[in-house]
């Protein structure tokens, strides 16, 4: 189609949902019922600007900085500049533990961050996270069809063939992140 066959270096802006410009969204819910909306809510935020983005990663730490120095390049997912609100880190936690009992977070081993620039360690494991925007049986069916499709059943592929290749370019595939 031709949504997949264009390629830009910057996508479109990301069009954040209205609740992200509601104060009450960035401040969980004491109530069971409204708390659950607003995590299905935020899930779903999450999983569209991460398929957006194509990102892979999510390091928790450098998702809800407050610091001065790294604001202004902070990504606006869990924060509204306009309203000078943000998601607590707890908050941020509670999101990403209510995505991986649905299948859509997993935690890196380890808590690195390879490709995301924020290198892992031993104090920060657990701090970055696989999101799934697809999860990992739909990759793997889109690495079947490509395969089938392209006629390479049986023939030898690395990784980076599939993720970085001349031949992906334009596809799914093309820059995934090889962990995925």
């Amino acid at each position: 189609t031709a949504a997949t066959t264009t390629t830009t270096d910057h996508p479109p802006p990301f069009r954040f949902p209205r609740e992200h410009s509601f104060p009450p969204f960035f401040t969980l819910q004491p109530n069971a019922t409204t708390r659950h909306v607003q995590l299905t809510k935020w899930s779903s935020l999450v999983l569209a600007y991460a398929r957006h983005h194509r990102l892979f990663r999510l390091s928790v730490s450098s998702s809800t900085t407050t610091s001065s120095t790294t604001t202004s390049s902070a990504s606006p997912l869990f924060r509204n500049k306009t309203l000078d609100r943000r998601l607590s880190p707890a908050d941020v936690r509670e999101v990403l533990a209510f995505m991986r009992r649905e299948g859509r977070v997993e935690t890196v081993p380890g808590g690195s961050s390879s490709g995301n620039g924020s290198g892992g360690n031993k104090d920060d494991d657990g701090d970055v996270v696989f999101i799934h925007w697809r999860k990992p049986e739909e990759w793997a069916r889109l690495v079947e069809d490509y395969v089938e499709r392209t006629g390479q059943k049986g023939a030898v592929m690395t990784i980076y063939e599939l993720a970085e290749g001349e031949a992906t370019r334009g596809s799914e595939l093309h820059g995934i992140d090889a962990d995925v």
